[in-house]
């Protein structure tokens, strides 16, 4: 009884101390630098930001209009608390997790329907949502039932949408475009789109995929790359991040996720805290920077701080390690010093945070599944995406509250946010 008294007031102070789930930012325009030397951002880097903000709020700068505002969150707090407060543990576990549909479909290679099977999995394990790869996406007319009817099933079972996502950024990452299974042309790489300081060419870019993602009905899109590549060697983001000066993939990146909102669909900025400073592939195992604090706020933390200021409401974080910043080689995914500390009260962030794969060689390789997905909750992630075992890693949840070793409290800060969002969708229409 007590916990449900206090519950309320816990997310009341968490949500009120954000911002919208995520706000129309505005237009971005590129600068020639007038000394010719290059291009010249608008954007300043993290300290500055810091030492130039007024954080003084008198009473005189409160409006009417604020009072309603204040209102509105009200009603969406005491909506948020009360579906949390209904929400069975097994169901909260379920919804902190996105994964492949093959997941919950055992026996099955590649999923392309969403049918009886699908139903009854979501039935069992209500997720929170579903991410979808290329042998999933056979034609459009496919796609858009797969999604409707996963939707549908979500909505169904436990009265949410579900995060329907995919990694759609153009040039070489795309499920989509530039495809045999579909007629939508492919993309320049996002080098190519930096090269030409072309702001407007990148918001055009996000612009036309948020059209035919939310058309077939995607409403999350695993991009921009916010990546600075900041080492030459890298060769994991050096075709997809839109360069090495932080002003310029600050302003691609924050044009791309206009481009995408202005259609519907939810940006994720990738892949904090940067995988352009590395020179190993967190795919196939350990990477790391050994770049200090004060480096990396110089530098790779520009573009992110400037989408978390401009409303962005996802950051998925990478399995990149920094040993200067840590104290030890956890990878970021699972580092409450790079998510807690640094992502969230450092730089202000109260979004969704979403872990990259975590099927990939730098957590699979030295974590078990359950492992992984209670250190990354622990840490302050709020998805786990793409165990290498979601049953076993669902399972690990559930074992790790029942047990203490994750508190119901510290779920329940991860469900605001994430109903947060998803009662933005259903108010903005579920497709």
């Amino acid at each position: 009884m007590k916990h449900r008294i206090w519950l309320p007031v816990f997310l009341a102070l968490l949500l009120l101390c954000s911002g919208c789930a995520q706000k129309q930012v505005n237009d971005v325009v590129s600068t020639e630098d007038p000394k010719g030397k290059g291009y010249k951002s608008t954007q300043k880097s993290i300290p500055q930001k810091m030492m130039e903000a007024d954080t003084t709020v008198t009473d005189t700068e409160f409006e009417e209009d604020d009072l309603g505002e204040s209102e509105e969150q009200t009603v969406q707090l005491d909506k948020i608390a009360d579906i949390i407060g209904r929400m069975t543990l097994e169901e909260k576990a379920a919804q902190l997790f996105v994964v492949l549909p093959e997941a919950l479909i055992e026996g099955v290679s590649a999923v392309t329907q969403a049918g009886d099977a699908t139903k009854e999995a979501v039935s069992e394990f209500p997720v929170s949502g579903f991410v979808y790869m290329q042998n999933n996406l056979q034609s459009p007319e496919q796609v858009k039932e797969m999604l409707s009817n996963v939707q549908s099933y979500s909505m169904e079972r436990i009265g949410l949408p579900a995060f329907l996502c995919v990694d759609e950024e153009g040039g070489k990452v795309a499920r989509i475009s530039g495809t045999d299974n579909f007629s939508i042309p492919g993309f320049e790489g996002m080098d190519e789109v930096g090269q030409s300081q072309n702001t407007k060419r990148a918001k055009d870019i996000g612009n036309t995929i948020g059209e035919y993602l939310s058309g077939f009905g995607f409403n999350v899109d695993f991009a921009p790359v916010a990546d600075v590549l900041s080492n030459p060697q890298n060769e994991v983001v050096k075709q997809r991040s839109f360069g090495s000066d932080p002003g310029l993939v600050s302003d691609m990146a924050l044009a791309v996720m206009e481009g995408l909102w202005e259609q519907g669909v939810y940006a994720s900025y990738k892949h904090f805290p940067g995988h352009g400073m590395t020179a190993g592939d967190t795919h196939e195992g350990y990477a790391y920077s050994d770049k200090t604090l004060e480096q990396i706020e110089e530098c790779e933390l520009v573009p992110f701080q400037n989408g978390i200021l401009a409303g962005v409401s996802f950051v998925m974080v990478g399995h990149i390690s920094l040993p200067q910043v840590v104290g030890d080689n956890t990878p970021a995914s699972l580092s409450k010093v790079v998510i807690t500390d640094l992502l969230r009260d450092k730089m202000g962030y109260d979004g969704v945070v979403i872990t990259d794969a975590m099927n990939m060689g730098a957590i699979a390789g030295q974590y078990s599944s359950a492992e992984a997905a209670v250190h990354a909750i622990a840490a302050g992630v709020d998805l786990v995406l793409m165990p290498e075992d979601f049953k076993e890693a669902y399972a690990g949840v559930i074992e790790a509250v029942k047990d203490g070793t994750l508190s119901m409290e510290r779920v329940d800060e991860s469900l605001a946010r994430i109903l947060k969002v998803k009662l933005q969708i259903m108010e903005r229409g579920v497709q």
